[in-house]
């Protein structure tokens, strides 16, 4: 059985009578005194159930508390307020739009009880059945700037057809994780998902194992052997780096497509197929199909749904998250945990390297950092980068700079709470969505 955890948000007085009597009744309790630090748990704790006490209200509350319920929809959430708190209409709005439930003051623990287990149940039947999209949600990207999030829509359109995708992008970007993505968010996605690197195997082996081969069809088949394509059957074949294909397989692979049949090597008899191919490579494949290099009916076969992953130059604002992402994966086994985050100098460091590696870059430095770093903070000379001259740029690229990592800083510290966010930074919410559009810090949908 799930275990029962729930978020408890305390705001004003008689938070340690609520959290003793949660402790008392058998839940695993995560208690926040305010927004911020609710949000860090969510982070780091999956949580069926929310329960937030408002009990001193007052109306100015509800901004920063509004923003933050709803992106945290996919919990069931039971509000305890005064009861003369209900005479706001703006409260009344919002718990009808986020609360499963809510009780007022003075609480009735049984009934209270009650209604926290009736939340809890109806968590589950939803998680139970929002696999597919609970991968659409992040896709198991790390970033809010304004080239992920388009490409995250992009995933969600053509994960609902069962055409070809060809993916594109630089080495490092991530376009084996957003064909894991594609499958995740389609109706394949408890069939299985196979990747195959066409640079990494051995020409001579390829049609072997990509069609599979029948016993006896060529020295040393002392068994037949099932090909990735049928290992692929109901899922998604991944074709990595394609245009390393060699040209005779190319064909066999364009009939695949046009026929959804395979004959394994030594074999008269096709096999039907029902697989979803998605390719991809870091070469332009229409300029090597009209140089020769890749056959044009291929490309085309494969081209119906394009896209393009960006490189992280074009994502820039996603380094500071994507940096502490790496960092914590990396410092996950380590006991007691020896390093704490990036200092100022490394932070400006990295915003201002042009990560010819991309994300794969960044993650190998990160990595390295971590383990070699003798100090609290990791530091530009602990990456390997060199430390950003502010003087060698212009005055108004300086000055972008500055505004850009000042910002992308300040949402990753609060959540990404566009509210605190504006108050932190002294501006009003629409001047940060004006700032936050015009350096591709998109918004977190709600």
């Amino acid at each position: 059985m799930a275990s029962r955890k729930i978020l408890s948000v305390c705001v004003g007085s008689g938070s340690e009578e609520l959290s003793d009597h949660i402790l008392a009744s058998g839940w695993l309790a995560l208690p926040a005194t305010d927004v911020t630090a609710a949000r860090r748990i969510q982070v780091q704790q999956d949580v069926q159930v929310g329960l937030l006490l408002l009990a001193d209200f007052s109306p100015g509350q509800l901004g920063e508390v509004e923003d933050w319920l709803r992106l945290s929809s996919q919990m069931e959430w039971v509000g305890v307020f005064p009861a003369e708190a209900l005479a706001s209409p703006v409260l009344r709005e919002l718990v009808l739009s986020c609360f499963f439930d809510y009780h007022t003051l003075p609480v009735d623990w049984r009934v209270l009880d009650l209604t926290l287990g009736h939340a809890f149940r109806r968590a589950l039947l939803r998680g139970q059945g929002n696999d597919h999209l609970k991968a659409e949600g992040s896709m198991g990207m790390v970033g809010q700037s304004a080239a992920v999030v388009r490409l995250q829509q992009q995933i969600r359109k053509v994960a609902a057809t069962d055409a070809p995708v060809l993916i594109g992008g630089e080495s490092g970007s991530g376009k084996e994780l957003t064909a894991r993505a594609i499958h995740q968010c389609s109706r394949r996605a408890a069939g299985p998902f196979v990747a195959v690197n066409c640079g990494a195997i051995a020409p001579a082996l390829i049609q072997s194992e990509l069609f599979g081969h029948e016993r006896g069809s060529f020295t040393g088949a002392t068994a037949g052997k099932l090909g990735l394509i049928e290992a692929a059957s109901s899922g998604t074949l991944f074709l990595d780096e394609i245009a390393d294909l060699p040209l005779e397989l190319q064909t066999n692979l364009l009939r695949f497509l046009q026929e959804h049949t395979i004959h394994r090597v030594g074999s008269t008899r096709s096999l039907q197929m029902d697989v979803r191919v998605v390719a991809a490579s870091h070469i332009d494949l229409a300029v090597a199909a009209a140089a020769g290099r890749f056959r044009e009916d291929l490309f085309y076969r494969l081209n119906v749904l394009p896209l393009v992953v960006p490189s992280l130059r074009e994502r820039i604002s996603d380094v500071p998250e994507l940096a502490q992402h790496f960092l914590r994966a990396g410092m996950a086994d380590q006991q007691p945990r020896r390093v704490e985050g990036f200092s100022r100098q490394a932070m400006t460091a990295m915003m201002s390297h042009p990560w010819p590696g991309n994300v794969r870059e960044l993650f190998n430095r990160v990595q390295r950092a971590a383990v070699m770093t003798d100090q609290r903070l990791i530091t530009p000379a602990d990456l390997g980068l060199a430390v950003a001259n502010p003087a060698g740029l212009e005055l108004d690229t300086a000055r972008t700079l500055a505004e850009r990592d000042v910002i992308a800083l300040t949402l990753g510290r609060v959540g990404r709470n566009i509210t605190h966010a504006a108050r932190e930074l002294g501006i009003s919410r629409m001047t940060l969505y004006r700032l936050m559009d015009k350096h591709g810090l998109a918004p977190r949908a709600g």
